[in-house]
């Protein structure tokens, strides 16, 4: 049942961004702020609890993207959080980026960095594993100071770890 609301919300949300032609910006736009959402228990904390009136948790959104994001992203979250389904905020944004990566032929890259990429090196990185892949790649890059230093790109089930941290362990694991 979950699963089917999950899949019902992303399919709106990504029907209505086709509508109003802003499909790549606003998939771009919810996938950072599902990152940040991720990333904050107390943004999660806030925008899933129920006892918070609906209009408050909209509210949040509103301060938090407002004048950052499009219109279209901010209303959308906004419904989300409003209608008590902020808890599945990932999972929908998930769906809805697969969603909108299938409709280009592409297949969605989750790249880990440390630190932020410059769009030079986002282009040259996408080239770079659509040819380690032969897939043409969806590129959304997240950073994760974790990471250290390198990037670890997920492209599916295939996993790309060239990160200082793997290589580390690696020699580790030789000597």
């Amino acid at each position: 049942m979950n699963d089917q609301r999950i899949d019902g919300y992303a399919r709106a949300l990504f029907e209505i961004a086709r509508a109003e032609g802003t499909i790549d910006q606003v998939e771009d736009e919810l996938f950072r702020f599902a990152r940040a959402y991720e990333g904050s228990d107390q943004l999660r904390a806030a925008l899933s609890d129920e006892s918070i009136p609906a209009a408050r948790r909209q509210g949040i959104i509103e301060e938090l993207l407002g004048g950052k994001a499009s219109n279209t992203t901010v209303q959308l979250v906004s419904m989300i959080a409003g209608s008590g389904r902020a808890s599945d905020l990932v999972a929908i944004v998930e769906r809805l980026v697969a969603r909108a990566s299938s409709a280009k032929n592409l297949e969605v890259a989750e790249v880990r960095t440390a630190v932020a990429l410059t769009g030079d090196q986002e282009s040259r990185l996408a080239a770079a594993l659509t040819k380690a892949t032969g897939k043409s790649i969806n590129l959304k890059v997240v950073v994760d100071p974790s990471v250290i230093g390198g990037v670890v790109a997920t492209i599916g089930d295939t996993v790309i770890d060239g990160s200082v941290r793997s290589r580390i362990e690696q020699l580790k694991s030789r000597l």
